[in-house]
Protein backbone atom coordinates (compact mmCIF):
# COMPACT_ATOMS: atom_id res chain seq x y z
CA UNK A 1 0.00 0.00 0.00
CA UNK A 2 2.75 2.67 0.88
CA UNK A 3 4.57 1.67 -2.41
CA UNK A 4 1.55 2.70 -4.26
CA UNK A 5 0.43 5.66 -2.32
CA UNK A 6 3.95 6.92 -3.33
CA UNK A 7 3.85 6.24 -6.82
CA UNK A 8 1.08 8.15 -6.53
CA UNK A 9 2.32 11.29 -4.70
CA UNK A 10 5.42 11.03 -7.27
CA UNK A 11 2.82 10.83 -10.68
CA UNK A 12 1.07 13.88 -8.94
CA UNK A 13 3.79 15.77 -8.82
CA UNK A 14 4.92 15.75 -12.47
CA UNK A 15 1.70 16.71 -13.43
CA UNK A 16 2.16 19.79 -11.34
CA UNK A 17 4.88 20.71 -13.11
CA UNK A 18 4.75 22.54 -16.83
CA UNK A 19 6.58 21.36 -20.00
CA UNK A 20 9.23 23.79 -19.49
CA UNK A 21 9.54 22.31 -15.70
CA UNK A 22 10.00 18.83 -16.75
CA UNK A 23 12.38 19.39 -20.19
CA UNK A 24 14.29 21.22 -17.58
CA UNK A 25 14.70 18.39 -15.36
CA UNK A 26 15.31 15.57 -18.05
CA UNK A 27 18.06 18.35 -19.71
CA UNK A 28 20.23 18.25 -16.13
CA UNK A 29 19.83 14.56 -15.72
CA UNK A 30 21.14 14.24 -19.31
CA UNK A 31 24.29 16.92 -18.58
CA UNK A 32 26.68 15.06 -17.06
CA UNK A 33 30.45 16.44 -16.48
CA UNK A 34 33.19 14.65 -16.50
CA UNK A 35 35.98 15.00 -13.84
CA UNK A 36 39.05 14.27 -14.91
CA UNK A 37 42.04 14.08 -12.52
CA UNK A 38 45.93 14.22 -13.63
CA UNK A 39 48.68 14.00 -10.15
CA UNK A 40 51.67 15.99 -11.49
CA UNK A 41 54.98 17.50 -9.89
CA UNK A 42 56.80 16.88 -6.98
CA UNK A 43 54.05 17.76 -4.58
CA UNK A 44 51.54 15.71 -5.62
CA UNK A 45 49.24 17.92 -6.64
CA UNK A 46 45.84 17.15 -8.08
CA UNK A 47 44.95 18.95 -11.56
CA UNK A 48 41.28 18.71 -13.16
CA UNK A 49 39.99 18.86 -16.14
CA UNK A 50 35.91 19.22 -15.96
CA UNK A 51 34.05 18.45 -19.89
CA UNK A 52 30.50 17.84 -20.84
CA UNK A 53 29.04 16.38 -23.94
CA UNK A 54 29.62 19.45 -26.04
CA UNK A 55 33.39 18.67 -25.83
CA UNK A 56 34.09 22.03 -24.43
CA UNK A 57 36.11 22.01 -21.12
CA UNK A 58 37.51 24.06 -18.52
CA UNK A 59 41.02 23.54 -17.03
CA UNK A 60 41.59 23.90 -13.19
CA UNK A 61 45.40 24.18 -11.61
CA UNK A 62 47.72 22.94 -14.37
CA UNK A 63 50.86 21.26 -12.30
CA UNK A 64 52.38 20.05 -14.88
CA UNK A 65 55.94 20.28 -14.22
CA UNK A 66 58.13 17.87 -16.24
CA UNK A 67 57.79 17.59 -19.80
CA UNK A 68 56.55 14.09 -19.94
CA UNK A 69 53.41 15.79 -17.83
CA UNK A 70 53.33 18.28 -19.92
CA UNK A 71 52.66 15.66 -23.06
CA UNK A 72 50.20 13.70 -20.98
CA UNK A 73 48.45 16.83 -20.68
CA UNK A 74 47.84 18.23 -24.04
CA UNK A 75 47.89 14.28 -25.85
CA UNK A 76 45.05 13.92 -23.18
CA UNK A 77 42.92 17.08 -24.56
CA UNK A 78 43.67 16.12 -28.72
CA UNK A 79 42.77 12.56 -27.79
CA UNK A 80 38.99 13.54 -26.01
CA UNK A 81 38.62 16.05 -29.18
CA UNK A 82 38.29 18.62 -26.02
CA UNK A 83 37.76 22.19 -26.44
CA UNK A 84 39.46 24.37 -23.39
CA UNK A 85 37.52 27.56 -22.77
CA UNK A 86 38.71 28.68 -19.43
CA UNK A 87 41.92 28.74 -17.47
CA UNK A 88 40.92 28.75 -13.96
CA UNK A 89 43.34 28.41 -10.00
CA UNK A 90 41.66 27.34 -6.83
CA UNK A 91 44.53 29.48 -5.48
CA UNK A 92 48.07 30.63 -6.98
CA UNK A 93 50.42 28.10 -5.01
CA UNK A 94 53.36 27.00 -6.81
CA UNK A 95 52.10 23.66 -7.57
CA UNK A 96 48.89 24.41 -8.71
CA UNK A 97 50.36 27.24 -11.71
CA UNK A 98 53.53 25.22 -12.76
CA UNK A 99 51.37 24.67 -16.32
CA UNK A 100 49.23 27.67 -15.91
CA UNK A 101 51.74 29.21 -19.32
CA UNK A 102 51.52 26.09 -21.23
CA UNK A 103 47.86 26.07 -20.90
CA UNK A 104 47.71 29.44 -21.75
CA UNK A 105 49.87 29.72 -24.73
CA UNK A 106 48.77 26.34 -26.12
CA UNK A 107 44.81 27.09 -25.92
CA UNK A 108 45.08 30.88 -26.10
CA UNK A 109 43.00 31.64 -22.85
CA UNK A 110 43.95 33.77 -20.52
CA UNK A 111 43.97 33.52 -16.88
CA UNK A 112 41.33 34.13 -13.99
CA UNK A 113 42.02 33.83 -10.07
CA UNK A 114 40.82 35.64 -7.14
CA UNK A 115 42.23 38.94 -7.03
CA UNK A 116 43.38 38.58 -3.02
CA UNK A 117 45.84 35.77 -4.73
CA UNK A 118 47.51 37.99 -7.25
CA UNK A 119 50.72 38.54 -4.47
CA UNK A 120 50.60 34.77 -4.11
CA UNK A 121 51.08 34.63 -7.69
CA UNK A 122 53.48 37.24 -8.31
CA UNK A 123 55.73 35.27 -5.55
CA UNK A 124 56.17 32.17 -7.32
CA UNK A 125 59.74 33.14 -8.39
CA UNK A 126 60.71 33.26 -5.10
CA UNK A 127 58.95 30.28 -3.69
CA UNK A 128 61.21 28.13 -6.45
CA UNK A 129 64.16 30.00 -5.43
CA UNK A 130 63.27 28.61 -1.97
CA UNK A 131 62.26 25.37 -2.96
CA UNK A 132 65.48 25.31 -5.49
CA UNK A 133 63.15 24.36 -8.33
CA UNK A 134 64.84 24.78 -11.65
CA UNK A 135 62.94 26.05 -15.06
CA UNK A 136 59.29 27.60 -13.49
CA UNK A 137 57.28 29.01 -16.53
CA UNK A 138 56.49 31.88 -15.55
CA UNK A 139 52.38 32.57 -15.40
CA UNK A 140 50.48 34.64 -17.33
CA UNK A 141 48.85 37.42 -15.04
CA UNK A 142 45.17 37.09 -14.96
CA UNK A 143 42.49 39.07 -17.44
CA UNK A 144 40.35 39.14 -15.00
CA UNK A 145 39.31 38.23 -11.46
CA UNK A 146 36.46 35.74 -10.12
CA UNK A 147 34.14 36.43 -6.94
CA UNK A 148 32.12 34.59 -4.74
CA UNK A 149 28.79 34.31 -6.97
CA UNK A 150 30.20 33.98 -9.81
CA UNK A 151 28.93 31.60 -12.00
CA UNK A 152 31.56 29.29 -14.70
CA UNK A 153 29.91 28.14 -17.64
CA UNK A 154 31.30 25.97 -19.97
CA UNK A 155 28.96 24.12 -23.19
CA UNK A 156 25.72 23.18 -21.34
CA UNK A 157 27.20 23.10 -17.75
CA UNK A 158 27.75 25.59 -14.61
CA UNK A 159 29.76 25.78 -11.56
CA UNK A 160 29.03 28.15 -8.58
CA UNK A 161 32.18 29.88 -6.86
CA UNK A 162 32.52 30.05 -3.03
CA UNK A 163 35.38 32.27 -1.52
CA UNK A 164 36.93 29.96 1.03
CA UNK A 165 40.10 31.71 2.59
CA UNK A 166 42.47 30.35 4.98
CA UNK A 167 44.96 28.22 3.07
CA UNK A 168 46.03 31.32 0.82
CA UNK A 169 44.64 34.87 1.04
CA UNK A 170 42.29 34.47 -2.28
CA UNK A 171 41.35 30.73 -2.32
CA UNK A 172 38.37 29.53 -4.12
CA UNK A 173 36.01 26.56 -4.57
CA UNK A 174 34.11 25.54 -7.71
CA UNK A 175 30.75 23.80 -6.73
CA UNK A 176 28.28 21.56 -9.41
CA UNK A 177 24.99 21.41 -7.67
CA UNK A 178 23.42 18.92 -10.11
CA UNK A 179 26.16 16.22 -9.70
CA UNK A 180 26.90 17.55 -5.99
CA UNK A 181 30.53 17.67 -6.02
CA UNK A 182 33.42 20.54 -5.59
CA UNK A 183 36.91 21.54 -6.69
CA UNK A 184 37.83 22.10 -3.62
CA UNK A 185 42.24 23.15 -3.85
CA UNK A 186 43.67 22.78 -1.18
CA UNK A 187 40.70 23.63 1.78
CA UNK A 188 39.49 20.08 2.45
CA UNK A 189 41.27 17.07 2.18
CA UNK A 190 40.46 13.19 3.35
CA UNK A 191 40.56 13.42 7.34
CA UNK A 192 43.27 16.47 6.99
CA UNK A 193 42.69 20.45 6.32
CA UNK A 194 45.10 22.50 4.12
CA UNK A 195 48.25 23.93 5.69
CA UNK A 196 48.46 27.77 7.11
CA UNK A 197 51.75 28.20 7.75
CA UNK A 198 52.38 29.57 4.44
CA UNK A 199 52.42 33.38 3.47
CA UNK A 200 48.81 34.59 3.85
CA UNK A 201 47.36 31.66 5.82
CA UNK A 202 45.06 31.87 8.11
CA UNK A 203 43.94 28.80 10.54
CA UNK A 204 41.17 30.19 12.26
CA UNK A 205 39.91 31.89 9.00
CA UNK A 206 40.49 28.28 7.45
CA UNK A 207 38.26 26.53 9.90
CA UNK A 208 35.30 29.40 9.06
CA UNK A 209 35.28 28.84 5.41
CA UNK A 210 35.27 25.21 6.00
CA UNK A 211 32.64 24.97 8.32
CA UNK A 212 30.34 27.58 7.04
CA UNK A 213 30.71 27.26 3.12
CA UNK A 214 31.93 23.59 2.65
CA UNK A 215 29.68 22.20 5.54
CA UNK A 216 26.67 24.04 4.48
CA UNK A 217 26.63 21.44 2.06
CA UNK A 218 24.57 17.88 1.40
CA UNK A 219 26.50 15.21 3.10
CA UNK A 220 26.70 13.35 -0.06
CA UNK A 221 28.66 16.31 -1.97
CA UNK A 222 32.04 14.47 -2.85
CA UNK A 223 34.56 16.75 -2.29
CA UNK A 224 38.09 16.35 -5.33
CA UNK A 225 40.72 18.11 -3.17
CA UNK A 226 43.94 19.81 -4.81
CA UNK A 227 46.02 16.51 -3.03
CA UNK A 228 45.22 12.89 -2.63
CA UNK A 229 42.26 10.69 -2.65
CA UNK A 230 38.57 12.82 -3.20
CA UNK A 231 36.05 12.46 0.23
CA UNK A 232 32.73 13.38 1.01
CA UNK A 233 31.28 16.51 2.65
CA UNK A 234 29.65 13.76 5.39
CA UNK A 235 32.46 11.78 5.79
CA UNK A 236 34.89 14.58 6.89
CA UNK A 237 32.11 15.89 9.24
CA UNK A 238 32.22 13.02 11.40
CA UNK A 239 35.85 11.59 10.60
CA UNK A 240 38.13 14.98 9.96
CA UNK A 241 40.17 15.29 13.49
CA UNK A 242 40.68 19.22 12.66
CA UNK A 243 36.69 19.56 12.51
CA UNK A 244 35.34 17.69 15.45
Amino acid sequence: MLKIETQKYVYSAWLNLNFAEILIIIVKKLIMIDVKSFTFNPFQENMYILSDDTNECIIIDPGCYEGREKEELTQYISSKKLVPKRLLNTHCHIDHVFGNKLVSETYNLELEIHKADLPVLESVAQVAHLYNIPNVDESPKPSSFLNEGDKITFGHSELDILFVPGHAPGHIAFVNHNQKFVIGGDVLFYTSIGRTDLPGGDHETLIESIKTKFFTLADDYEVYSGHGQKTTIGFEKSNNPFLQ
